[in-house]
């Protein structure tokens, strides 16, 4: 028994910011599923909650900021987390919290996970545009490392919304994150490749491809990969290569429960 409790005493500590999706697709719980998969075990902070199926997002109740802040501090001034992951947030005000949380514990790696802006009519209150400078402006430089889809760039550039120069994933750099992870770049049809960039130029790229069906938070799956394996005491680089080698067979693992789409089978070992 005494062996028992040292052993899960040396679990490492993830702390995830997101959404309760309640169809288990995307955010949490399916983030704390994946996370326990990989050796981890999930803390959570809720952001809001969402009234989801597998077709679509009909409603989002954002949580108080000020009940984000204190639930997070209580977890985090209790253990001793070794990487956290953020996942959607819809205040500016919530974006504010999640910095200031990240500027007090800057020794925790943290992995944002950009996502698709929300439709306006289901934010009260929120202007899209102003949440995404907040992500930019606040969160970017607490960031070591963002995932995001390469389309998703690519259309917040098409909007205007990046104040800096050169490419989508060079404006994050000079934004203050430390790494960027673009993921399914475009090289041919059916192909493509996740690539990373670095604070000194650095890049790698991986091969990618399309899965044949679309599935519901697709990158799911490497995003909390990459904060597991940080957990683990990797650098960025190392985690990203592992992240992608064990996110990927997890990934062509789907099934499709309702009537929308496919979702990723997060509990297949």
């Amino acid at each position: 028994m005494i062996t028992t409790a040292v052993q899960a005493s040396n679990l490492p500590l993830v702390l995830i910011f997101g959404p309760f999706d309640p169809s288990g697709s995307s955010s949490l719980p399916a983030d704390a599923v994946t996370c326990a998969s990989l050796g981890c075990h999930p803390l959570s902070t809720l952001t809001a909650i969402l009234v989801q199926d597998t077709a679509s997002l009909e409603e989002i109740q954002p949580i108080a900021p000020e009940l984000i802040d204190d639930q997070a501090r209580c977890l985090l001034e209790d253990m001793n987390v070794q990487a956290i992951k953020v996942g959607p947030v819809y205040t500016t005000e919530a974006v504010s919290v999640l910095a200031q949380i990240a500027a007090d514990y800057s020794h925790v790696p943290l992995v944002l996970h950009l996502s698709p802006t929300p439709d306006e009519s289901l934010l009260d209150d929120t202007d899209p545009e102003e949440l995404q400078l907040a992500l930019l402006e606040l969160l970017m430089p607490q960031t070591d490392i963002v995932v995001a889809d390469y389309h998703l760039l690519e259309q917040w550039d098409a909007q205007g919304i990046f104040a800096h120069a050169g490419t989508p994933a060079q404006a994050l750099l000079q934004y203050g994150a430390k790494w960027i992870l673009s993921t399914g770049a475009p090289l041919r049809p059916g192909h493509g490749s996740h690539l990373l960039q670095g604070p000194r130029n650095e890049t790698a790229s991986w091969s990618w491809q399309a899965p044949a069906a679309r599935l519901a938070d697709a990158d799911g799956p490497l995003a909390c990969a990459i904060t597991t394996e940080l957990a683990h005491g990797r650098d960025v680089q190392q985690a990203v290569e592992t992240a992608i080698s064990l996110s990927a067979p997890l990934a062509a693992r789907t099934f499709q429960p309702g009537m929308g789409q496919r979702l990723i089978n997060r509990s297949a070992s």
